[in-house]
């Protein structure tokens, strides 16, 4: 071999071996890279579960987790919710599923579902101003009347409760019943609305008798009221809760197109053009 060949051969090896070296080199680069990526995985993962894990905690503490308040009667919210509900509708003459005097110019018909948080939002925000302005001075007459949405087995559970309801209203307790289920509402189908929990409403009424309660519960006549109310909700195109009719007592009714149901100037102004008429 001459010596030309000799040193070529020798370049040839240096340069196989730089390059084995540089392929280890990345080699092992890219094994780091991959557990830098896997470490940062891990870690991010770990922060993951931490958050939710905290998520979890602050929604039981706070209730967030919860279909329903489960106040107990006798408690210090069943006492607060009973104070509210009563000064609303102390002294106003009830009949089955109507507040206020059965001689009142003006009736209004409410057609509602105890589940549908709109009809909450209605409830407790502009009906107030409405009964303690027109109800309680023997202006406007309100009836509570079902209106069936629920399918499947939910039907079931709104039948149940509007009954219970209805139940109460033959001891002239019905209004108290509506209020209170309002006011303690749980988040809609969530399943909260159990026996154990009609059974509660009925227990925070005051002078409400529960063995009377709970044998009106089999009385199918009610029922056939739900049916009833259903069919003429039908009847104005109703499709939706809350919804309402209003005019004068024993006279013909039309359908009130609210525009707020938490500022009670709409219904306002609708009843006294109606007592004004």
């Amino acid at each position: 071999m001459s010596p030309v060949e000799s040193d070529e051969e020798d370049l040839t090896r240096k340069q196989r071996r730089e390059q084995a070296r540089d392929q280890r080199r990345a080699l092992e680069e890219a094994e780091a890279a991959s557990a830098a990526r896997r470490t940062r995985l891990t870690q991010l993962a770990s922060v993951v579960v931490v958050v939710v894990v905290a998520i979890v905690v602050i929604l039981v503490a706070t209730g967030g987790g919860s279909s329903a308040k489960k106040v107990a009667p006798g408690s210090k919210a069943a006492g607060e919710t009973e104070k509210v509900v009563t000064a609303l509708v102390a002294g106003i003459p009830q009949s089955g599923n109507t507040l206020g005097n059965p001689t009142a110019p003006v009736t209004m018909q409410y057609f509602g579902d105890l589940e549908c948080p709109i009809c909450k939002d209605f409830t407790l925000g502009a009906l107030p101003t409405v009964i303690k302005k027109f109800v309680r001075t023997g202006k406007l007459r309100i009836e509570y009347r079902s209106l069936e949405t629920a399918t499947g087995p939910e039907r079931e559970v709104f039948r149940s409760q509007q009954v219970a309801a209805l139940a109460a209203g033959k001891q002239d307790k019905g209004w108290n019943f509506i209020e209170t289920f309002y006011h303690e509402q749980g988040e809609e189908k969530t399943g909260y609305v159990t026996e154990s929990y009609l059974q509660g409403i009925a227990k925070q009424i005051p002078g409400l008798n529960l063995g009377t309660w709970t044998a009106d519960r089999n009385d199918t006549t009610l029922v056939k009221q739900i049916e009833a109310d259903g069919e003429a909700a039908a009847n104005a195109g109703f499709n939706g809760t809350p919804s309402f009719l209003i005019g004068k007592s024993g006279g013909a009714m039309t359908k009130y197109e609210y525009s707020s149901l938490t500022d009670p100037t709409g219904f306002n102004e609708a009843i006294e053009k109606l007592l004004k008429a």
